[in-house]
């Protein structure tokens, strides 16, 4: 990997927890927050776009056509369960749970979907993931799992998780193989998310104004730094940086949304939620070296 993909991956990583905070704050407007945050994003990134097919160097072909409806329609279920969780559990729970199983489940799925050999190493990753999102959610104290939030942030992590490994294949394969710009990627796919969710505000609209009151400098900021994040990891991955190094790399950012949660959402983190990061980052690389 080059140093200015590791930049890139490095930066997108703290970009992405940023984001996550922002998103956290805002968890009660739900999924009409989703909405106003796609509507900022393809708003403020549309010049770029617009940029590109004026260079001509835009080419649709029909399987790119179907790699970014197919981007879109997962992004969107990732952004629901993102926030759903936010509102039921803590971000220092869902955040890094989410992050972690994206690896986790690949890894799974290439074992019994796949009918690839697993090696020691990869067995050694999955044991310590599941190790670190049990120190995450329950603090070292089993008991937690009888709360409601403990069992909240690890179910809407996990399937938050699932969505993660899912584009991170998809988009990978459409950037890389296909050679659709990261911009345009994220635009499109943002644009299709656009549409699906614009019904929920027309079913209601006073309603969900009302729902953003006070969440709209918020959406703001995630809507242009989401979209950031995401395009400096697919520009990683157009520079030649391998996915089995950047999909680990990202989850530095874990370690970074915890300890936003608790210095900034005064979120009760504590050590074993600190040595949960550290076992499950551990884990995710050993899952990317195996």
């Amino acid at each position: 990997m080059t140093l200015a993909s590791l930049f890139l991956v490095v930066l997108a990583s703290f970009i992405h927890a940023s984001w996550n905070l922002l998103a956290k704050r805002a968890a009660p407007a739900g999924p009409v927050f989703v909405f106003a945050c796609t509507l900022i994003s393809g708003v403020a990134y549309a010049p770029w776009v617009l940029y590109l097919f004026g260079q001509g160097s835009i080419a649709w072909t029909g399987a790119g056509v179907g790699f970014v409806v197919l981007s879109g329609l997962i992004h969107l279920g990732y952004s629901l369960c993102l926030q759903r969780g936010y509102q039921v559990a803590d971000l220092s729970v869902v955040y890094p749970v989410a992050r972690g199983t994206g690896p986790m489940l690949s890894s799974i799925g290439a074992f019994l979907i796949l009918g690839e050999t697993p090696t020691g190493t990869g067995l050694l990753g999955l044991a310590l993931v599941v190790a670190g999102i049990l120190l995450i959610a329950t603090q070292g104290k089993l008991a937690e799992f009888a709360r409601p939030s403990g069992q909240a942030g690890v179910r809407w992590g996990t399937a938050t998780g699932g969505l993660i490994a899912s584009y991170t294949v998809v988009d990978a394969y459409a950037v890389k193989t296909l050679g659709i710009a990261p911009v345009v990627l994220d635009w499109f796919s943002n644009l299709l998310r656009f549409f699906l969710l614009l019904p929920l505000f027309l079913a209601n609209p006073r309603r969900a104004i009302g729902a953003m009151r006070g969440h709209w400098w918020t959406a703001l900021g995630v809507g242009l730094l989401s979209p950031l994040s995401y395009i400096l990891v697919l520009a990683a991955l157009t520079l030649g940086a391998p996915l089995s190094l950047v999909a680990p790399m990202r989850e530095m950012s874990m370690m970074v949304g915890a300890l936003m949660g608790m210095l900034i959402l005064r979120e009760k983190v504590g050590p074993w939620r600190l040595a949960g990061c550290a076992v499950l980052i551990t884990g995710v690389v050993l899952l990317s070296s195996s």
